[in-house]
């Protein structure tokens, strides 16, 4: 258990940074071929926070930013749903048409066997993207409301020049005020391409990285964003050598002396609706491998890492168990990709069942 602020000390269990957009998804069909779009929420960062809310009961904001519009506030809608706090949200005045500010969209389809899952976001100039640095009054944040913990990742990060500056501006305010934070690496080559690819994401995240006390990620993160390789793990990564990982977290820790702990997802994709998944986590010098699951069945992948991170964020600092937190963020991940949509519809109780051991069999 990672030591966190007393909860009487603090409005919120857990603060996320990052962008939320509204998720359309067509089900079963396709992007290009659907006529109709169900519709979500979702975003790497608040994924998080609502999965601490939601399934772990602890008490969650979101600090963002929306066009003000009605799309704006058909998301806002969605995140009172999912009892996250919005008072933190900032609001940017539409100019009616989307010129200067836009809420983002994301369309993504789930895939099916050999049919891989496809996202095409559609987020530029969106409100968040716009934030910069001295924008969001965090000394308020951390000093007069209070937060055990912050999370926030690679994707908010790389939505702008300006946000990587929010991101350490917000870590080092939450080191001042003793707030726990957790970076999930989240590469997306999408978000990088168009302005520097992996060099542009190594130089951003290689700063960020130096602020942060628990590093989350997966074997692409590591390599694209922070530049350190899993060895043994073949071009395709149809194999992922356990050993491999841990040489890797190894060079990792050394790099970064400020890591409290390091976890990363270990997924091996068979096909789209098969995979299998562990995770690994490193605390205090010693590893801890959560349960393999080989052939886990997966309906919608979309958010399955986040899900992980806030039942290992929850495991870190609720359990004196290094191996539990680990095991609860494996089961959650693993629960969350049974349902669609990006954010869990787990419970705890179904996620220490599952922690236990125990199987699918009917609950009546």
């Amino acid at each position: 258990m990672l030591q966190t602020k007393s909860p009487d000390s603090c409005r919120y269990d857990i603060i996320s940074l990052g962008e939320v957009m509204l998720r359309l998804d067509p089900g079963e069909g396709r992007i290009h071929t659907t006529r109709s779009f169900r519709v979500w929420e979702g975003g790497g960062e608040y994924n998080v926070a609502r999965g601490m809310r939601r399934c772990f009961g602890k008490r969650a904001a979101v600090v963002t930013a929306f066009a003000d519009n009605t799309v704006g506030r058909l998301v806002e809608d969605f995140i009172l749903q999912g009892g996250v706090d919005t008072t933190l949200i900032k609001w940017v005045p539409y100019d009616g048409i989307g010129r200067t500010v836009r809420n983002g969209l994301n369309f993504t389809e789930r895939g099916f066997g050999v049919r891989g899952a496809v996202g095409c976001s559609d987020r530029g100039n969106t409100a968040v993207s716009q934030l910069k640095a001295g924008d969001i009054d965090w000394d308020y944040i951390f000093g007069k409301l209070g937060s055990r913990w912050l999370h926030t990742g690679g994707i908010f990060a790389a939505l702008s020049d300006t946000t990587p500056d929010v991101v350490i501006e917000a870590l080092k305010a939450a080191k001042k005020y003793g707030t726990m934070t957790s970076y999930d690496l989240n590469y997306r080559p999408s978000l990088w391409k168009g302005i520097g690819g992996k060099a542009r994401a190594q130089e951003v995240n290689k700063e960020i990285a130096k602020y942060v006390d628990v590093m989350i990620g997966n074997e692409e993160d590591f390599t694209a964003c922070l530049g350190f390789e899993v060895a043994g793990a073949d071009e395709k990564l149809t194999t992922l050598p356990v050993e491999g990982f841990k040489k890797m977290i190894a060079q990792v820790v050394a790099a970064y002396p400020n890591f409290k702990a390091v976890a990363t997802t270990l997924r091996t994709v068979k096909t789209a609706t098969v995979n299998d998944w562990s995770a690994i986590l490193w605390q205090n010098g010693n590893f801890y491998q959560a349960v393999q699951r080989d052939g886990l069945e997966i309906l919608d992948r979309v958010g399955g890492g986040d899900s992980f991170a806030s039942g290992l964020i929850y495991g870190l600092m609720e359990k004196d168990d290094p191996s539990l937190a680990v095991n609860y963020g494996a089961a959650h991940g693993a629960l969350a990709m049974t349902t669609p949509g990006d954010t869990s519809m787990a419970t705890l109780k179904e996620v220490e069942k599952l922690v236990g051991g125990a199987g699918a069999r009917v609950d009546r």
